[in-house]
């Protein structure tokens, strides 16, 4: 059974305050009837990342006992009409709360820590006859130069038709990693949903939407797939086997969105013109205004 602060899970005002940010109808359960005339948008594909892991792990609670603030995490899998998919393979994977990856080694913030062999915050499940797979686990941390994303695919067999991942709200992360003994480190969060690279690219349809529930969070997204397709998979090596290090891929290059001088602190740039390790924060007015959008009105 995970642990949490209760202080984390009580402040329904915060989860209020986040309504408008979430884009809930991009995550809603499609229905086919209501979306028959116009497609719905196929979510994004995104990088896999360095740190995939094909276990084939069937499991709805990926947690192995490990202590964080408990999300579960429900995907809704259906084809452009809005048409359920049942029997497809949805993997997830994620870092833990303070942003470390199971199954790989030079982990943490000085990158000291080797977790070969474990394989915390992973598995695998089978979509219903609603197209629907759910997962038990913790809210994810970070780490440099990434915001807080969830990894996930969605596999016919051994094909995969998407390699995506999520975002949360910057606002429920910002609030969990500085309230939550477990999620506090010595430095501030360096990446927000505004300025990650990958976020900004892959767009709404990867915008997962949050609610509270007893005792927990609950993020929902829907994955709408084409059942046929056999997309490419972008696959960067892992830091180990000398590629960019953990982070960079999901920052912009230098001189871009958040590049130099920007609200990513990208700063002179590391070889092959990304940013460094450790992106300078946002702070003050200008964090608040990037955690909390203001509302929009229709």
């Amino acid at each position: 059974m995970t642990s949490h602060d209760d202080t984390a899970i009580g402040r329904r005002g915060l989860l209020a305050t986040l309504g408008a940010a979430t884009l809930a109808a991009a995550s809603a359960r499609p229905a086919g009837a209501a979306t028959a005339l116009k497609k719905l948008p196929l979510t994004a594909q995104t990088t896999e990342g360095p740190y995939y892991l094909d276990l084939d792990r069937m499991r709805r609670d990926i947690t192995e006992g490990l202590d964080g603030v408990p999300l579960e995490v429900r995907f809704n899998v259906c084809d452009t009409t809005g048409k359920p998919l049942p029997g497809l393979r949805v993997d997830i994977w994620h870092c833990d709360m303070q942003g470390r990856y199971s199954g790989f080694g030079e982990q943490g913030d000085d990158r000291s820590l080797a977790f070969e062999g474990k394989t915390f915050l992973r598995g695998s499940q089978l979509t219903d006859r609603e197209g629907v797979a759910a997962f038990a686990t913790i809210y994810p941390g970070w780490y440099a130069g990434r915001t807080t994303h969830i990894h996930m695919k969605v596999l016919d067999g051994t094909r995969a038709v998407l390699t995506s991942q999520f975002f949360l709200p910057d606002a429920l992360s910002e609030f969990l990693y500085t309230q939550v003994p477990l999620y506090q480190r010595t430095r501030m969060r360096d990446t927000l949903n505004s300025v990650d690279g990958i976020a900004l690219k892959a767009g709404d349809t990867v915008l997962g939407a949050v609610r509270e529930e007893r005792q927990r969070y609950v993020a929902t997204l829907a994955l709408v797939v084409d059942p046929a397709a056999n997309p490419a998979i972008e696959r960067p090596p892992s830091p180990s086997a000398g590629g960019m290090p953990p982070g960079a891929q999901g920052m912009p290059p230098t001189g871009g969105a958040g590049g130099a001088g920007g609200a990513g602190g990208a700063g002179a740039g590391g070889a092959g013109g990304w940013p460094p390790m450790h992106p300078r924060a946002l702070a003050g007015a200008a964090r608040l205004k990037a955690l909390v959008p203001p509302r929009t009105t229709s």
